[in-house]
């Protein structure tokens, strides 16, 4: 968990301009009691970034694709407890749900060298932050799609990594969002 001093400045690395719409990308393996926060009376605009009518358990564990509003109660609850706990990443895009979650979708499985699809989890920021940087540019441009910023956490907590791209070459940025010393 961060203090409201963190989510502050987490919030204004996410919402720099007034036409970015900001996305949490939130793994439901490690998010608790997630589908209730989506389901519940405050219901925010979700996709589920699986196709298809899930088992239960399988909706559980599934990643959600999530539009979170500036000073939002349920942007304040991702940034404050998610934060430092591999809940899931931040997109940035001017694109809408819908097709932020095509994109997306398309990223959900890669292949193996023999051949074999596996589940890509890019929504945990351990794995964003590890492979991002090692892209290529048709990568970069695969990744991106729409998606002008990911922001996810650093292996420290008190700092936030932003990737972008420029002509498919890879950017990493690192800011403290908890001041040194605290």
């Amino acid at each position: 968990m961060i203090g409201s001093e963190a989510v502050g400045a987490l919030s204004q690395l996410l919402w720099m301009s007034p036409e970015d719409r900001v996305y949490a990308l939130l793994d439901g393996a490690s998010v608790p009691s997630l589908l209730d926060r989506l389901y519940g009376d405050r219901r925010p605009e979700f996709e589920c970034l699986f196709r298809g009518e899930l088992e239960p358990d399988m909706a559980e564990v599934a990643p959600y694709l999530v539009a979170l509003e500036r000073d939002g109660a349920l942007a304040e609850w991702v940034m404050a407890h998610g934060w430092g706990n591999h809940w899931g990443i931040f997109a940035v895009s001017r694109a809408d749900l819908r097709t932020l979650q095509f994109h997306l979708r398309t990223l959900n499985t890669v292949y193996s060298p023999e051949g074999k699809p596996m589940l890509f989890r890019y929504y945990d920021p351990r794995v964003l932050r590890i492979f991002l940087p090692t892209c290529g540019p048709e990568q970069v441009m695969q990744m991106f799609g729409p998606v002008d910023r990911f922001v996810a956490e650093g292996e420290a907590p008190e700092t936030a990594l932003t990737f972008t791209q420029v002509n498919g070459a890879p950017q990493t940025g690192t800011r403290q969002i908890v001041p040194r010393g605290r």
